[in-house]
């Protein structure tokens, strides 16, 4: 399933689940506010993600 995964999807999906789990973390130490805000970059990533694919496709 990764083979069709390029090396940008690949760095994109790490940057999302990266972000997920800083953001879990700052949660549980009681930071709320900035779990919150780094939280909202996990669809905003992959939607760039999806969006460069869109852009890239070959028709």
């Amino acid at each position: 399933m990764f083979k069709r995964f390029n090396i940008t999807d690949k760095l994109l999906m790490v940057a999302a689940v990266l972000s997920l789990v800083f953001s879990e973390v700052l949660f549980f130490q009681g930071h709320e506010n900035q779990a919150i805000f780094i939280g909202i970059w996990v669809p905003s990533i992959l939607c760039f993600g999806i969006y460069l694919k869109l852009i890239n496709r070959n028709d």
